[in-house]
C-alpha cells in the first residue's frame, strides 16, 4: 500500500505479518474439508482397482450368472476413473453462480452435500450389490472437486493478508497432496484395500466434509466478499478484526475500496464479457496457460507410467503400493517446502525452477526407458526421475497457480476466471487420462519429450508475461497488467480528465481484443 510514501501514518503493528490464530484455524477447516475431497478420491481407486473390479464381476455374475468380457469391465472401469474429471467440468461451471448468491464460505458449506451423500452410496453399494452406485458417486464427488477447487482458493487469498497470501494460498494443493497420500496409506492391502474394507474406503471421504460443516460456520466469510459484493463494511471490518488479531486495519480497507470503485467502473463481468475485454487479455491468457500447463506437462502421466517404471527397475508388484507411498511423503513434503517458501523466493522463481526440474527429468527419462534394456542398471536412474519430476511438480506447476489465479483479478472478474480457470483444469486432466495411454502406445518413451517441451513452453511464458506478485495488493497487480494490456485504468482517466480540464470528445471505450 502507498503508506510506506508517505512517512507520517504510524507503523501497522507487526501482528499484520503473523498468521493469527483465527485465520490459521479457518484455513485449517476450509482446506481439509474441501480440498481433500479433490486429492483423497482422485487417488483412492488406484491402489485397489482390482478388488474393485472383482466387486463388480461378481454383482455381475449374481445378477446374469455369467461374468462380464473383457470390454465390458474396460467400459465399466474407465467410466469409475473418468466420471470424476468430467464431474469436476460440472462442478466449475457451477461454482460463480455459488460464489456469488451464497458467498465463498456458504458455497463451501453447501458444497459438502456432494460429499457426504456419495460417500453414504458407496459405503452401502457392497451391501446392495450395486456397483452402479459407485460409478454415479464417482460423479458427485466430481461436481464437489469441482466446485472445492476453485471455490478454495478464491476463500482462502481474500481471508489473507498479502504478505501471507502465497502461504496461506497454497494450501489449497497441500491438502489436495494430503488427500492423495492418506488415499494411498489407507488403500494399501493391509489396510482397507482389501475385499472386506473397501466399502469403508470409499466412505471415509464424508469424514472431512462433515468436520467442515461442524467448523467452517464459525469463522467469517470473505471481507472482500462482504464489502466489495455486499456493500456491508461493518461485516467487513468485524471479519477483518478477528483475522488480523488487531484493531489498524484502515489501510487494508481503503485498499477494499478501491477495489469496490474498480468494480463499479468495470461492471460485473460474464465469461463472454471477460473473453472479449481487453483489459484482462493477458490475465486471462496467464491462467489458461498456468492450468493447462500445471496438467499438459505429464504429472497424470508420471503417475500412470510408474508403476511399470518400478517393476522394470527390479520392484516386485507387491511392493510398488510402498514405492507409490513413498513418493506420496516426497510430495507432501516439497509441497509444504513450497508453501514456506513462496513468500520468501516468489511465485515466478519457483514455477521457473518446478518447470525446469520437471522438463529435464522427462528428457532423462526418454532416455532410460529406451536404453534400459541394454542397461539394465539405467531402471534406478528411471525411478530417480519419477522422484524428480515429483519434487519439482510440487515445488511450483502444483501449488503456485492456486495462488497467481487468485491474485491477478479483481472481485468484479474473479468469478468468471475460475469458471474458465476450472474449466480448462478438468478439461486438461481428463484429455490426459484419456489420451496418454493411446500416446504411449503410438510413440512408447518418446511421449516423455512432448511432456519436455511443455514444460519448456510454460516455462517461456511464465518468465515472459507473468509479473511477479508477491508482496502486492490486488489493485497494484491490476496496474501491472494494464500496463502490459497497454489500457488505462478507470482512476487513470479520471485524474487525466482532472489535469486537463473539461474534455470536448472522449473516444469511446475499447473493450474486446
Amino acid at each position: 500500500m502507498e503508506n510506506k510514501e508517505a512517512g507520517t501514518p504510524p507503523p501497522i503493528p507487526s501482528r499484520e505479518g503473523r498468521l493469527q490464530p483465527t485465520l490459521l484455524l479457518a484455513t485449517l477447516s476450509a482446506a481439509f474439508g474441501s480440498a481433500f475431497q479433490y486429492g483423497y478420491n482422485l487417488s483412492v481407486v488406484n491402489t485397489p482397482h482390482k478388488v474393485f473390479k472383482s466387486f463388480y464381476n461378481e454383482t455381475y455374475f449374481e445378477r446374469h450368472a455369467t461374468f462380464m468380457d473383457g470390454k465390458l469391465m474396460l467400459l465399466l472401469w474407465s467410466c469409475t476413473v473418468s466420471m470424476f474429471p468430467l464431474g469436476g467440468l460440472l462442478g466449475s461451471l457451477l461454482v460463480g453462480l455459488l460464489v456469488d448468491s451464497c458467498g465463498r464460505k456458504g458455497t463451501l458449506l453447501i458444497n459438502n452435500i456432494f460429499a457426504i451423500i456419495p460417500a453414504i452410496l458407496m459405503g452401502v453399494s457392497k451391501v446392495a450389490k450395486a456397483f452402479e452406485l459407485i460409478i454415479f458417486s464417482r460423479v458427485v464427488l466430481g461436481v464437489c472437486a469441482g466446485i472445492s477447487y476453485s471455490a478454495l482458493p478464491m476463500y482462502l487469498g481474500e481471508l489473507a493478508p498479502k504478505n501471507l497470501r502465497g502461504m496461506v494460498g497454497t494450501m489449497t494443493e497441500v491438502f489436495v497432496i494430503v488427500g492423495v497420500f492418506l488415499a494411498q496409506i489407507f488403500s494399501l492391502q493391509a489396510i482397507l484395500g482389501n475385499p472386506a474394507g473397501w466399502p469403508v474406503l470409499l466412505a471415509l471421504t464424508g469424514v472431512p466434509a462433515l468436520l467442515q460443516l461442524l467448523t467452517l460456520p464459525f469463522f467469517p466469510e470473505s471481507p472482500r466478499y462482504s464489502l466489495i459484493q455486499k456493500g456491508d463494511e461493518a461485516t467487513a471490518r468485524q471479519a477483518l478484526r478477528r483475522l488480523r488479531g488487531h484493531t489498524d486495519m484502515e489501510a487494508e480497507l481503503e485498499d477494499m475500496r478501491a477495489e469496490a470503485r474498480a468494480e463499479r467502473a468495470e461492471g460485473h463481468l460474464s465469461v463472454l464479457h471477460l473473453c472479449a475485454l481487453r483489459s484482462l487479455r493477458w490475465q486471462l491468457l496467464s491462467i489458461i496457460v498456468l492450468m493447462a500447463g500445471q496438467q499438459l506437462s505429464g504429472i497424470n502421466a508420471i503417475n500412470y507410467y510408474a508403476d511399470t517404471i518400478y517393476t522394470s527397475a527390479g520392484v516386485e508388484a507387491a511392493h510398488s503400493q510402498y514405492v507409490t507411498v513413498g513418493s506420496g511423503v516426497v510430495n507432501i513434503v516439497m509441497t509444504i517446502t513450497s508453501a514456506v517458501l513462496v513468500e520468501r523466493l516468489g511465485r515466478r522463481h519457483l514455477l521457473l525452477a518446478g518447470y525446469g526440474i520437471c522438463g529435464s527429468a522427462c528428457l532423462v527419462l526418454t532416455v532410460v526407458l529406451l536404453f534400459q534394456n541394454r542397461v539394465p542398471e539405467l531402471s534406478y536412474l528411471g525411478i530417480i526421475c519419477v522422484f524428480a519430476y515429483i519434487v519439482g511438480h510440487s515445488i511450483g506447476p502444483s501449488p503456485v497457480p492456486s495462488v497467481v489465479r487468485t491474485e491477478i483479478f479483481l472481485q468484479s472478474s474473479r468469478r468468471a476466471a475460475f469458471m474458465v480457470d476450472g474449466a480448462v483444469h478438468w478439461l486438461t486432466n481428463f484429455i490426459i487420462g484419456f489420451l496418454f495411454p493411446s500416446i504411449q502406445e503410438a510413440i512408447g518413451a518418446y511421449s516423455f519429450i512432448i511432456f519436455a517441451g511443455i514444460c519448456l513452453l510454460t516455462a517461456i511464458y511464465i518468465y515472459v508475461v507473468i509479473p511477479e506478485t508477491k508482496g502486492k495488493t490486488f489493485v497494484e497487480i491490476n496496474r501491472i497488467f494494464a500496463k502490459r494490456n497497454r489500457v488505462k485504468l478507470p482512476e487513470e482517466k479520471k485524474e487525466e480528465t482532472i489535469d486537463a480540464g473539461p474534455p470536448t470528445a472522449s473516444p469511446a471505450k475499447e473493450t474486446s481484443f
